[in-house]
This record gives structure tokens, C-alpha cells and sequence, in this order.
């Protein structure tokens, strides 16, 4: 079977300034910690833990990617995009993240209001789980943080698997641009952009087909997310395949996010050669 790298980058990494419990400076400490060669921030929609991503790394000795992690949708199949060394300016991604921001706020709020019909919480207890502000992208995370303070289950986990799951009554899908927008923008903004945990059968009843990601590789894809846990590994055989027929970049990452889920810190990782090439590839130069 397919081994993934041994060592490298965590370039899957979310902190506080979306659905992550820990600031940029934890994360760049437990990177340091661990003897990783350097990490990435991709939190939801947003660059706002940018800069103190880049003030962290740079305490810590580290080298960074910068990223966001967008939610998109390729017919019927929900697909997370990792979008890398792109310019943050750029008014077409700029605006793409603002409209799914203002999308994934509306429709959290809804579901607040109909999970108060049964359960002990309002808006005012989600944002209590708010840890930056009007900077953080706001989502079910912070639902089921303020269902574990009301004491109604003991972690986040227990809560995604009850009344926050996509199969309760109380989920609405997130309103999502479609993967060829998120492709278009990102190359428009002069960055590189793959697809998350694509192989991911626990997330997705139905998966992203060849023929699909074969569209998205003539639009701009530039790779894969193969080294991930919720890829099972007969998908990352599958997945390595595709990135060899289409010369497509094959990454990895843990996809943390501090205590919101049990991804250890460094679990699955991208060498050094594919991390040069996202940035070879983005018109931002590393940060280093």
C-alpha cells in the first residue's frame, strides 16, 4: 500500500480564526515542537490568521504557506478546496470569500434558531465561542462549543454526532460556490488549489468521480489531498493514480484543529519537493 511521507509539512492546519481551538502561536509552537520542516494556516474562507500566522512562524524559526480552505459543491458531492500562495488582494477570491462568509453566517444562524426550539442555547452562547471576533468564520463548530458549555454533551465530537450531524433536523447545507468558481478564482488570484480528503468516505455519501476531477484538472486543479485519515487506502491508491495520469501534485495533512477534533498535529504530511512546487507555482513567495 501507498506510504506517506515520514517527514515535512503540515500544510492542513485550522486555528481560532475559524473552527480551530488554538491561536497561530500555538500552532507554530507544537509544529517547532514536533521538528516539522514547516506548516500552513487554512482556516475556512477567511485570511484573517494570516499575519499572525507569519509573526509566529517567524518566532518559532518556521517556514509557512499561507492558505484558506473553501467549501465548494461539484453537483451533488460537497468538496473542500485547499487554495495556497495566492494574493489576498485579488477582488475576485476577496469577494468569493466574503459572500460564502456572509452565506455560512446566515445559515448558522438558522440552524441556531431551530435547535432552540429543544436545546438551551441562542446566538449570544455561540458567540460566546468566538474567539476572534468578527475575523473568525463562524460555522457548526461553534454550535456544538456552545451545546458542550451548556452542558448538553461533553465534547464537540459527541455534539457532531447528534443534533449538529448533516443527518439531524436542525442542519442546513452551506450555501457554497461550485468547485469550477473556486478553481477560477484562486488561478485569477495567481494561487494553487487542491482538493481536500478527496477520497473521504465518512464525509461524503458520494465522491468527487474521476470523470469530475478530470473537468477540474482542465479548469486549473492543481492536486490532491492523499495523506489524509479520513482517506480510507484503497481511495489513496485511487487518488495517487489520478495525480500520476494528470501530473497533479500530491499532498498531505492532518487537518487540525487543536482539541475540535482528535487530528493529531503532524499526522500525515507533504515533503519538501511538493511543497516547493505549490510555491513555485503561487505568486506568493514563501514565507520564511
Amino acid at each position: 500500500m501507498p506510504v506517506p511521507p515520514s517527514g515535512g509539512w503540515d500544510i492542513h492546519c485550522h486555528t481560532a480564526f475559524s473552527d480551530g481551538t488554538e491561536s497561530p502561536a500555538t500552532l507554530a509552537a507544537e509544529c517547532a515542537r514536533l521538528g516539522l520542516h514547516g506548516m500552513a494556516i487554512a482556516d475556512h474562507d477567511t485570511t484573517a490568521g494570516w499575519d499572525e500566522a507569519q509573526d509566529a512562524a517567524r518566532a518559532h524559526g518556521l517556514r509557512l504557506l499561507r492558505g484558506t480552505e473553501v467549501t465548494a459543491v461539484d453537483g451533488r458531492v460537497s468538496v473542500h478546496m485547499l487554495a495556497y500562495q495566492y494574493d489576498p488582494a485579488n477582488r475576485r477570491i476577496s469577494d468569493l470569500f466574503a459572500d460564502t462568509r456572509a452565506a455560512r453566517l446566515a445559515r448558522t444562524k438558522r440552524m441556531v434558531e431551530l435547535l432552540a426550539e429543544d436545546y438551551p442555547i441562542d446566538w449570544d452562547a455561540v458567540l460566546a465561542q468566538v474567539r476572534q471576533g468578527e475575523r473568525t468564520t463562524i460555522g457548526r463548530p461553534h454550535i456544538a462549543d456552545a451545546l458542550v458549555a451548556a452542558g448538553v454533551y461533553d465534547n464537540r465530537s459527541a455534539a457532531f454526532d447528534d443534533a449538529v450531524s448533516a443527518r439531524s433536523r436542525y442542519y442546513i447545507p452551506t450555501p457554497s460556490p461550485t468547485t469550477h468558481d473556486v478553481v477560477a478564482a484562486v488561478k485569477a488570484a495567481g494561487g494553487v488549489v487542491l482538493v481536500a480528503h478527496a477520497g473521504d468516505t465518512s464525509r461524503n455519501r458520494h465522491l468527487l468521480s474521476d470523470d469530475q476531477i478530470r473537468v477540474l484538472v482542465d479548469e486549473g486543479l492543481d492536486g490532491l489531498e492523499v495523506w489524509h485519515r479520513g482517506n480510507p487506502p484503497e481511495q489513496r491508491v485511487r487518488l495517487l493514480d489520478l495525480c500520476r495520469r494528470y501530473g497533479l501534485l500530491a499532498t498531505g495533512g492532518s487537518d487540525w484543529h487543536g482539541t475540535g477534533k482528535p487530528n493529531a498535529l503532524g499526522e500525515n504530511l507533504t515533503d519538501d519537493a511538493t511543497v516547493e512546487a505549490i510555491v513555485a507555482r503561487g505568486v506568493l513567495p514563501l514565507f520564511a
